[in-house]
């Protein structure tokens, strides 16, 4: 078999593949990451790989005017949805793909920063967010996305109605991260110090969270790619 093609669109250095780059080898992937900003922008790639993959970021979607990649990674993906090819979106990525299905995002009622449960929908319960029901994943976001009208929302959380949500089985776009390892945290509490302060989050405080619920958020994250992968790719 040949080796499938994944494409990740990274945002910050510090907003890793995390646990997925562990796994997308055993499914014959592939990888390649575009610093997509910075690197020439890989327009005919995002419609042709196999898997892409869009990761989180400080910017927001409607940020295209000072970020003028923006409006292009919009109409990409928007063309890849169309041609109904396998996506993940992580929090900006998610964002990314609601704005691109003609759904609104814009600032939340509350920044979501730190390790907290979801409440799954009964569609979350019948998907491959499973695996989360009680768990505590990892929120970093302050703007929320409406739901696609094709979308299936199966997850929320108090200060946020949509915190993911799917197109049949070749797309999943999810606000917040299971994706992050541990280990890999402090690298965003230094990354994000100034939102953080800006927040009135205590670095600390997150940091004892990861310990406690890190390897269980990473394990569930793990749980629930691979579901996803099987069935994107059945």
């Amino acid at each position: 078999m040949s080796e499938r093609s994944c494409l990740v669109l990274r945002h910050v250095a510090f907003e890793g593949l995390g646990v997925l780059a562990e796994l997308l080898p055993e499914y014959g992937f592939g990888t390649r990451i575009c610093e997509i900003g910075v690197e020439p922008f890989p327009a005919a790639e995002i419609s042709e790989c196999d898997l892409l993959i869009v990761l989180g970021g400080p910017i927001g979607v409607y940020d295209t005017e000072a970020y003028p990649f923006v409006f292009g990674e919009m109409v990409a993906i928007s063309a890849r949805l169309g041609s109904k090819k396998p996506t993940l979106g992580i929090c900006l990525g998610a964002q990314f793909m609601a704005a691109a299905l003609g759904a609104g995002v814009a600032p939340g009622s509350a920044k979501e920063i730190g390790y907290a449960p979801l409440i799954l929908t009964d569609e979350g319960r019948a998907s491959p967010l499973a695996c989360l029901e009680g768990v505590n994943v990892l929120h970093w976001h302050g703007d929320n996305f409406d739901l696609p009208p094709e979308g299936r929302n199966l997850a929320f959380t108090a200060h946020c109605p949509h915190q993911a949500f799917a197109l049949d089985s070749y797309a999943l776009a999810l606000q917040f991260h299971v994706e992050v390892e541990p280990e890999e945290l402090e690298s965003w509490l230094i990354g994000n110090a100034v939102e953080l302060a800006k927040a009135g989050v205590d670095p600390r405080e997150i940091r004892a969270q990861a310990v406690e619920f890190g390897p269980a958020t990473a394990e569930a994250g793990k749980l629930l790619f691979r579901a996803w992968l099987d069935g994107a790719f059945a």
